[in-house]
């Protein structure tokens, strides 16, 4: 299947709301910054969303302590990784793939508020 249609609407709407962010603040600001933002926007945009929520991890099937906590969870379904970096690197990318196979998630977008002219983003599907 072409991974541009899985969950394409709900990523869309993601990306309304992130592009809406980034019109209002630009880029400069810390993750942190634009988390908060993301959040009081994807509420404005009645876009259903868990914010930092916790991944279980196992090894061999055994329960871990430690935790994953992606920045967002969209519609229950698109995993949301942001970053405030100049450039996307294989490592961001490495996250959101570990990220998509702890929750049993599909779809993921890396959405970079650091880059300059615009919002650099991916969506990323497993």
């Amino acid at each position: 299947m072409n991974k541009e249609l899985i969950l394409r609407d709900e990523c869309y709407a993601v990306m309304g709301a992130c592009f809406e962010v980034y019109k209002e603040k630009g880029c400069g600001f810390l993750e942190a910054v634009f988390q908060e933002c993301l959040e009081l926007e994807l509420g404005l945009q009645n876009i259903p969303f868990v914010a930092q929520p916790e991944l279980p991890l196992s090894y061999k099937g055994f329960p871990l302590k430690q935790r994953y906590r992606p920045d967002f969870v969209c519609f229950g379904s698109v995993l949301v990784e942001l970053k405030a970096v100049s450039k996307l690197a294989d490592e961001h990318r490495a996250q959101v793939i570990n990220y998509l196979h702890a929750s049993g998630l599909r779809a993921g977008l890396l959405v970079n508020f650091g880059h300059h002219p615009k919002v650099e983003w991916e969506k990323i599907v497993v």
